[in-house]
């Protein structure tokens, strides 16, 4: 099985990326082949800083090291170093709904966020992220419940080149979502409605994976809760359902199971618990990334390399794209000529 996930490198990345796709990537390289994509030409959707964008990069490859991705058992690479990708998305986008793409939820968040400029690529974000995974012919996509309708967009996209491309065949594989059982939406622990993200109600709601232990031990201990003291899940309770799910996903355990452990206890005494697993649950990332963040020439090796093997299986793809699509001179034709030979005009 071939899997495949694109990550952002803007911000830093916290529980709820961790637990939602980072941890998701870990586990896949036990199921199949894994690749893995830095998504640096998404981020230029907004406004953001060049030199942050590249720091960030180097961050975000460092904690997917840290965290347990292996080199030589998966592939992880760097978006823009492989030029297949922008090339499928324009030839994607004849077979994408103009509608569809207007309608999709954070199109419309992020352009009503937008003072300066709501940006074209802003609105093809989702071709661009069909063809990052399209490009691989992966069957599976491990993402986060807020990615399932960018991953239906992407399977309905695929559906319909093969059903004017395809000829009966299936030259674009429909790939499947993997969303976790647990932990699929951490929130906010100040704002237990809305998402866990590094723009949401600020630094005492979100845990980052480089937090240190005083301070995720700080933030849970004040994450809101409500004026009931069960410890139970309930569409009443947001901020004890959000604690339990969160302690649940880092212990790998069922929710059912945490409510049980529980139930007698008082709303500290199961704060300072889940301060504790979480920090336990991180150690092991951060203890890492000081080391592989300061070598940067070997992340860029890590990130070249993957790039050559991806560019291989992208390459392969957008040539039978192309030649579906009557796009270029014919494939056969293409075969035959030496490595980067141009057409010539005679004269």
């Amino acid at each position: 099985m071939r899997i495949f996930s694109g990550i952002q490198p803007t911000g830093r990345k916290h529980l709820g990326n961790y637990i939602g796709a980072i941890s998701q990537y870990v586990s896949s390289q036990e199921r199949g082949e894994g690749i893995f994509c830095i998504v640096d030409l998404h981020a230029v959707t907004v406004a953001y800083e060049p030199a942050e964008l590249r720091e960030r990069l180097y961050d975000t490859t460092a904690i997917l090291l840290a965290a347990g991705l292996d080199p030589s058992r998966c592939t992880i690479f760097r978006q823009s170093d492989v030029a297949e990708h922008t090339e499928l998305t324009w030839l994607l986008s004849s077979v994408t709904e103009l509608g569809r793409l207007q309608r999709m939820h954070q199109f419309r968040d992020k352009e009503l966020a937008q003072r300066e400029l709501v940006s074209a690529g802003l609105l093809l974000y989702p071709v661009l992220q069909a063809a990052d995974v399209l490009a691989y012919r992966a069957q599976e996509v491990p993402v986060g419940e807020d990615q399932r309708e960018h991953l239906e967009l992407m399977r309905d996209i695929a559906r319909r080149f093969n059903a004017r491309y395809g000829d009966g065949q299936e030259v674009l594989v429909v790939p499947e979502h993997r969303i976790p059982a647990v932990g699929a939406r951490i929130m906010d622990l100040q704002d237990p409605t809305r998402k866990m993200s590094t723009s949401g109600s600020g630094e005492s709601g979100t845990v980052y994976v480089l937090d240190e232990p005083k301070a995720i031990e700080k933030k849970l201990a004040s994450a809101v809760t409500d004026s009931g003291s069960e410890v139970r899940r309930s569409p009443e309770k947001p901020g004890i359902s959000n604690l339990i799910e969160i302690l649940a996903a880092v212990r790998d355990a069922d929710p059912a199971a945490v409510e049980a452990e529980f139930a007698d206890a008082r709303y500290g005494e199961f704060k300072a618990a889940v301060a504790q697993d979480v920090v336990a649950y991180l150690a092991p990332v951060r203890e890492r990334y000081e080391q592989l963040r300061a070598d940067v020439p070997a992340l860029e090796a890590i990130l070249d390399d993957g790039a050559g093997r991806a560019r291989v299986i992208a390459s392969d793809t957008l040539a039978d794209v192309r030649d579906r699509m009557g796009v270029g001179a014919p494939r056969a034709a293409r075969a035959g000529r030496p490595s980067g030979a141009v057409d010539t005009v005679p004269g």
